[in-house]
């Protein structure tokens, strides 16, 4: 199929993103938060909203609306100030709603799955620093001159999914076998409340200072 990768290429590419989903982002903190606090099914949820969030960003990237995006500052700006606030209302979350107290059962607020899945995909979304990976990454396996290069660049978005999906997976299923023996262990649990917070922090301040070039 013409949209296909040559083998060498498609293996390279895989490689890559393999690494690269073994890298802690928001992304994944998020998928860790919501399994610990609201289970497994939540977690899901979550994984699931992250990754249409990739089917979008490829699109985006194959048809060139990203650059236009990152070629307007005012967008640009709008883009990563709306992720940075997102991020960081998700940090207040994990401080006044905590794990340790949804779990001990008090008023934290129970995540909905449609809830879990936007959450997921509005994180993905509003993070800049995707759509410039996707826009510096994706057309280094692809020939400029191929004329089936936007066939390509979706299918390598796509591909990148089911080859990350693993990842995912084993954060979402580690993060829900531990909550029975965190249970027990409330200022460790606490204490990941504030370690989730703080990356979300972390990973906003980076966004705010993420530049188009």
């Amino acid at each position: 199929m013409e949209f296909i990768p040559s083998p060498a290429t498609l293996l390279a590419y895989t490689g890559a993103i393999l690494l690269l989903a073994l890298t802690p982002g928001p992304d994944m903190t998020l998928w860790l938060s919501r399994s610990m606090r609201d289970g497994r099914a939540v977690g899901l949820a979550t994984l699931a909203g992250t990754n249409l969030g990739i089917a979008i960003h490829t699109l985006l990237v194959a048809f060139g609306i990203a650059a236009l995006i990152v070629a307007s500052p005012t967008a640009f700006l709008v883009l990563k100030t709306g992720g940075a606030a997102y991020l960081a209302w998700l940090a207040y979350g994990a401080l006044r709603y905590g794990s340790s107290i949804s779990i001990s059962g008090d008023k934290a607020p129970k995540v909905s799955i449609s809830g879990a899945l936007l959450n997921g995909l509005w994180v993905n979304l509003l993070n800049p620093k995707i759509i410039i990976f996707f826009m510096t990454f994706l057309p280094q396996f692809v020939s400029a001159s191929d004329p089936h290069v936007a066939g390509k660049l979706v299918f390598l978005g796509l591909w990148s999914i089911p080859v990350a999906l693993p990842v995912g997976l084993a954060v979402v299923f580690a993060a829900h076998s531990l909550s029975d023996w965190l249970r027990s262990n409330r200022k460790v649990l606490r204490g990941l409340d504030y370690t989730i917070a703080g990356v979300f922090s972390l990973f906003a301040v980076k966004i705010l200072m993420t530049q188009a070039r």
